[in-house]
């Protein structure tokens, strides 16, 4: 099942696109901590989206059959290049801010996202970490329901 949703969520992301048309997203994988060891992992092309899946609280249900059922999060590290101040006057600013639209942009294809053994992606919330110098990371939260 876990498969089942990385790939829906991998087909979904190559779906976001600008406003000529234009795919966003050049790299999407699993997060191994990319961001914290980007001068000694392999170069990946920005924007890129990192899939990270969390501990799911599995609970017995019965019905026609029984089986498990749960809710796991899944945090998307949403990771573009810095393009530069955002000063009032600076000529970076309109670039920066754009970048900040892909968090949204990615929300609008996977909110309510579901599958064969999941449903019912849904955002819970949204984190910008400030901690690099070149790029900068979205870390968003959502959470899936699961059913085995």
């Amino acid at each position: 099942m876990i498969s089942e949703l990385y790939t829906a969520l991998t087909t979904a992301l190559k779906t976001v696109k600008d406003n000529n048309n234009v795919a966003i997203i050049k790299h999407i994988d699993l997060w191994n901590r990319n961001v914290e060891f980007i001068e000694e992992d392999t170069p990946w092309q920005r924007p890129a989206v990192f899939i990270e899946f969390g501990e799911v609280q599995w609970r017995p249900y019965s019905g026609s059959t029984c089986g498990l059922i749960g809710n796991m999060p899944v945090t998307l590290h949403v990771v573009t290049d810095w393009a530069g101040p955002t000063a009032d006057g600076e000529t970076t600013s309109a670039a920066s801010v754009a970048s900040m639209d892909l968090s949204e942009k990615i929300c609008a294809k996977l909110q309510g996202l579901y599958g064969t053994n999941f449903r019912d992606l849904c955002l819970m919330s949204s984190a910008p970490n400030h901690d690099h110098e070149e790029v900068v990371e979205s870390i968003e939260r959502y959470v899936v329901k699961l059913s085995r």
